[in-house]
C-alpha cells in the first residue's frame, strides 16, 4: 500500500469520526450543553492527549525543554483555537448551526491549508500541482457555500423570520463570529504544520513516525482546554446548570462524553498520522480534505437522524449539491497530492 493511499484512507476515517462525534449529545438531554461540553473537554483535551503522549513519546521532558520556542508557539495556537470555540457558540446562537458550521469549516479549510503552503512551500504555487490544489480549495469553498445556503433554507422553513433590521444585524454579527472562529479553527493545523521541531525531537527521542505528532497534540490540546473549560464554567454559572451533574439517571452521560472524545481526539490523531504519510505537503493537502469529509459526514448523519425531515425540496437539493461538490473537491485534491 502506497503512503499516499494510506494517508487518504486514514483521512477518510478521520473525517467520518470527527463529523459524527457530536452524535452522542442527542442522548445527553438531562444535561445542558455546557455540562456535556465540559465533560468532553476533560476527556478529549486533557485525559486522552496526556495518556497517549506519555505512552508513545519517550523522554518527553527533553523533547519539550530542547524546543521551547516551538512548544510556546504550539501552545499559543491551541489557546487561540480554544478561544475560537467560544465564537462558534456565539455564531450558532446568532445564525444557526448549519450556516455557521459551513462558513467556519470553509474558512478553516482555506486558511489552514493556504498559510502553510505560502510560508513553507511557496515554490509549489505556480506548478501544475499547485494549480490543481487551488482549484480544489475553490471547490471546497463552493461546497460549503452550498451547504450554508441549504442550512439557511432549512432554518427559514422551520422558524418564523424576524424583522428585516434585526435579521440583517444578527446575520452580520453571526458572520463576524464565523470569521473569527474559522480563522481560529485553522490554528490546529498551524500547530501541526509549524510544530515540526517537536515532531523531529520526538522521533529523535525514539518515537515512531506515526506517534511523533503526539508531541504536538499534547501542548496544543492542553492549551485549548483552558478557554473551553472556562467558557463551559461561565455558562454553567450563568444558567445555573452545575447541579445537573448530580441528576439521577445521568451517570452514563460521562460514558457518552468519553465516546465523543474518542471520536474527536481519535480523528485528530488520525489526521496527524495521515499528514505524515502524505509527505511534506501533508498539512497543506490533508486539511481541506479533512474539513470536506467532516462536512459531508455531519450532513449525511443529519439526514439519517431526521434533521432534514420537514425541510422541503430546495434545502435538500442544495444539500446534496453541496455533498457532490465536496466529493469533487476530494477527488481534485487527491490528484493534487500526486502532482506536487
Amino acid at each position: 500500500m502506497s503512503p499516499v493511499f494510506l494517508g487518504l484512507s486514514l483521512l477518510l476515517l478521520a473525517g467520518a469520526m470527527n463529523g459524527s462525534f457530536t452524535l452522542p449529545m442527542k442522548f445527553t438531554r438531562g444535561w445542558a450543553w455546557e455540562n456535556t461540553w465540559l465533560a468532553w473537554t476533560l476527556f478529549a483535551l486533557v485525559a486522552y492527549p496526556g495518556l497517549l503522549t506519555l505512552l508513545t513519546v519517550p523522554h518527553l521532558g527533553q523533547v519539550y525543554s530542547g524546543n521551547l520556542r516551538a512548544l510556546v508557539f504550539v501552545a499559543v495556537c491551541g489557546a487561540c483555537w480554544g478561544a475560537s470555540q467560544v465564537f462558534l457558540g456565539l455564531a450558532v446562537e446568532a445564525i444557526g448551526m448549519a450556516l455557521s458550521l459551513s462558513v467556519i469549516l470553509g474558512l478553516s479549510a482555506a486558511v489552514g491549508s493556504l498559510v502553510p503552503l505560502l510560508t513553507l512551500h511557496a515554490e509549489k504555487i505556480f506548478t501544475l500541482g499547485g494549480g490543481i490544489f487551488l482549484l480544489g480549495i475553490l471547490l471546497v469553498l463552493a461546497g460549503v457555500g452550498l451547504g450554508a445556503l441549504a442550512g439557511r433554507s432549512r432554518e427559514a422553513a422551520s422558524q418564523e423570520r424576524p424583522a428585516g433590521g434585526r435579521k440583517k444585524a444578527s446575520l452580520l454579527r453571526g458572520l463576524g463570529y464565523c470569521l473569527i472562529s474559522g480563522i481560529g479553527s485553522a490554528l490546529v493545523n498551524f500547530g501541526l504544520a509549524f510544530g515540526g521541531p517537536l515532531i523531529a525531537a520526538a522521533k529523535a527521542a525514539g518515537a515512531t513516525a506515526t506517534a511523533a505528532p503526539n508531541g504536538v497534540w499534547l501542548p496544543l490540546m492542553l492549551a485549548g482546554a483552558v478557554p473551553n473549560s472556562l467558557y463551559s464554567l461561565v455558562l454553567m454559572r450563568r444558567h445555573r446548570t452545575a447541579f445537573r451533574f448530580r441528576e439521577p439517571g445521568t451517570g452514563h452521560y460521562w460514558g457518552l462524553a468519553a465516546i465523543m472524545a474518542v471520536c474527536w481526539f481519535g480523528s485528530t490523531v488520525l489526521y496527524g498520522v495521515a499528514a505524515v504519510h502524505l509527505g511534506d505537503l501533508g498539512p497543506v493537502l490533508g486539511w481541506p480534505l479533512y474539513m470536506s469529509l467532516i462536512v459531508m459526514t455531519a450532513t449525511l448523519l443529519g439526514v439519517a437522524t431526521g434533521e432534514w425531515k420537514h425541510a422541503g425540496r430546495r434545502p435538500l437539493h442544495l444539500m446534496f449539491a453541496s455533498v457532490g461538490v465536496l466529493v469533487a473537491a476530494i477527488f481534485v485534491l487527491s490528484l493534487a497530492s500526486r502532482w506536487t
